[in-house]
């Protein structure tokens, strides 16, 4: 082996960046995601209970030690999630329900952070998708596939356990490398065989966008945060993004994925 391959490979090594990923419920339920949770499920997460259960998730996660967050928040709501970060930091703002909030904005603060970094984006279909998307009667009979598809009873939707276990234990349930892969899972049936007269491949160019291109997006938008050497990332998303937010860290040449649950023993 020669000394310029090891000098290449060393080099190639040193630029990866520390990736840390967390995967989560949406702690303030806000039920806009195709699984629903009901009422009688849900938790307050403001609960004393639970306030301090998540003050030890942060100590958890601190260990690693980012130098940058990134957050499930479109890039336009820079200035408003700085604004709320800003008066949090000086004492001036109670910490809402949102996991960016109670883990993202507690961490940032405990680390001395000055800013968490807003990468959310939403997906782009095809011209053929949306032209069938804005016609009333087509969208209907789509829908109606979307919700009550014979596939429905493939659909791998474990029960949740942050009400009978704790948060710790369904992050972690979240985290591990068997749930992610049976969540992909979800996104190759159902909606994504739906076929139209004139489209046998409407289902999945509708996937391709709706899901697939829009962790792409995401995905750039992280590349576009401003690292050195050295830097460390700690990314919080909804626990489905991370299906395909992880595979992409793993591959990719510029990031080095890290085990998420090595820190939530």
């Amino acid at each position: 082996m020669s000394l310029l391959f090891i000098f290449n490979m060393m080099a190639a090594n040193a630029q990866e960046l520390d990736v840390l990923s967390l995967g989560t419920f949406h702690f303030a339920f806000y039920n806009m995601d195709v699984v629903k949770v009901e009422k009688e499920d849900q938790i307050d997460i403001l609960d004393i209970q639970y306030q301090s259960e998540i003050e030890n998730i942060v100590r958890k996660i601190s260990k690693f030690k980012p130098s940058h967050i990134a957050i499930e928040a479109e890039p336009e709501k820079q200035s408003k999630i700085d604004s709320l970060y800003n008066e949090y930091l000086i004492g001036n703002y109670k910490l809402g329900r949102s996991e960016t909030e109670q883990i993202g904005f507690r961490l940032a603060k405990q680390l001395g952070l000055e800013k968490l970094y807003c990468v959310n984006a939403w997906g782009k279909v095809s011209e053929n998708v949306d032209q069938v998307l804005n016609d009333s009667i087509a969208n209907q009979k789509f829908m109606d596939c979307f919700y009550n598809n014979p596939d429905s009873l493939l659909f791998y939707n474990p029960d949740n356990v942050f009400k009978s276990q704790g948060i710790l234990e369904e992050l972690r349930r979240l985290n591990t490398e068997e749930n992610l892969e049976k969540d992909l899972g979800n996104y190759l049936i159902s909606v994504f065989k739906y076929e139209t007269e004139n489209d046998e491949f409407f289902g999945v160019d509708f996937t391709t966008g709706w899901w697939f291109n829009r962790n792409l997006r995401i995905f750039r938008n992280i590349q576009k945060i401003d690292t050195k050497p050295g830097d460390k990332l700690f990314v919080i998303f909804g626990a489905g993004h991370m299906n395909l937010l992880n595979p992409l860290f793993d591959a990719s040449p510029e990031y080095r994925l890290v085990k998420t649950n090595k820190y939530l023993k």
